[in-house]
């Protein structure tokens, strides 16, 4: 299992986060963010295979969710204004779903799309996954940001760190 490559700021729990800094608003006055978290990881592969990993529905049913989990559908349209659905079941037998739109997609760099769960769509958060060359491998950078409060940061900070390691660990 890789650890983070950086420190961050520790939410409720010890799960890593970043604060949100203040935006301006209407007006420029400054407005508090809403809940955010970033990950980092360095995986052992090409920027190449990692978007392809993320872009993929066979490679992502090889990393996507804790141990055990089966990806039922991943209908995946990787495109700006493209949308994704995944359906997966975890090893308890609970099904979930998470979809969006593909705001931003730059082929092994960048790729930028909204977030929800089927069980509770008017949460719309936000997700920007950065790959950079890192010597033979690559440095992903996940930062998932507008979240409705600081319980579902902390959730899919525990959620995204399987993940992550997950796919870390397919490359190792």
């Amino acid at each position: 299992m890789s650890p983070p490559i950086a420190q961050s700021t520790l939410g409720s729990g010890g799960t890593p986060v970043s604060p949100t800094p203040p935006s301006p608003g209407p007006g420029g006055v400054a407005v508090t963010g809403r809940p955010s978290l970033m990950l980092r990881r360095r995986i052992a592969a090409a920027p190449a295979r990692v978007f392809a990993a993320w872009t993929g529905p066979e490679q992502l049913a090889r990393w996507w969710g804790p141990a055990g989990t089966i990806l039922k559908r991943a209908d995946l349209d990787v495109r700006p204004g493209g949308r994704f659905s995944i359906r997966f079941a975890t090893p308890d037998g609970e099904e979930h779903g998470v979809g969006g739109g593909y705001l931003e997609v730059v082929p092994t760099e960048r790729l930028v799309f909204d977030w929800a769960w089927q069980s509770t769509p008017e949460r719309v958060s936000l997700v920007t996954l950065r790959l950079s060359p890192d010597g033979d491998g690559t440095l992903l950078t996940l930062a998932h940001e507008q979240f409705f409060d600081e319980a579902a940061r902390d959730g899919h900070a525990r959620g995204w760190t399987v993940c992550l390691d997950r796919l870390v660990a397919l490359y190792a």
